[in-house]
């Protein structure tokens, strides 16, 4: 009997050494088969396109991350987005944040709005100081215009660089945006005395408070911007 029970047990531990084996073989087999799978460079699933077309086909129902005044106000979609900016589903831009999520937002606002110089006291424009050379060729600029006049002022590499003193507001718009162009999504910014100047997609854009904007003047062919 003892010979019998001993027999048994060895065939019940060949038979799970035998489903062992088997079931290693066969992860192995599936392994293999994908290791030549495409893979997704560490990205996480997401919807690409291209931001520099001008019209992104989207679905409208399709939710998306929506900024108001640049701040995140959550997903929704371009309606409520719209809705919620105040302003018709097509003022919308849509791009991508700094956070790689596709987002929709007024024109421009994905871009921060740059602080104002600091070194200003109320109802006087900000001192700046002689920036570094950056290599930029400011052109002369005719005084044809009238008006009155105020420094202009460009912002890059995270600081603000005086291009030129007395200039007129349309003058100032044109050395600083004439013939350049964005893509949705993004902005490019100056100052003229205390006023905020933004360039968005196919149009400038000027601020009294550095905070809200209204259009200044519309871009031509070319992004071209006359000097009024």
């Amino acid at each position: 009997m003892a010979m019998k029970g001993n027999t048994r047990w060895q065939f019940v531990a060949i038979g799970a050494a035998v489903a062992i084996a088997a079931a290693i073989g066969l992860a192995m087999m599936l392994n293999k088969g994908h290791k030549d799978d495409p893979k997704m460079n560490g990205e996480p699933p997401s919807l690409k396109f291209d931001i520099a077309d001008p019209t992104p086909q989207l679905d409208p129902k399709k939710p998306l991350r929506c900024y108001v005044n640049g701040a995140d106000v959550g997903e929704l979609t371009l309606a409520d987005c719209a809705k919620k900016n105040g302003v018709a589903t097509g003022q919308l831009d849509v791009g991508v944040d700094d956070q790689g999520n596709v987002a929709a937002a007024p024109t421009g606002s994905l871009v921060p709005v740059p602080g104002a110089p600091t070194s200003a006291t109320p109802g006087t424009t900000a001192p700046v100081a002689e920036p570094e050379p950056t290599g930029e060729i400011v052109p002369e600029t005719a005084k044809v215009a009238t008006g009155p006049t105020a420094p202009c002022l460009r912002y890059n590499s995270n600081s603000w660089n005086r291009l030129r003193d007395d200039l007129t507001l349309g003058q100032c718009a044109a050395l600083l945006f004439d013939s350049r162009c964005v893509s949705p999504g993004n902005a490019s910014y100056g100052r003229w005395g205390e006023k905020t100047l933004r360039l968005v997609p196919k149009r400038v854009e000027i601020s009294d408070d550095n905070t809200n904007f209204r259009t200044l003047v519309e871009q031509g062919k070319g992004c071209s911007v006359p000097a009024q």
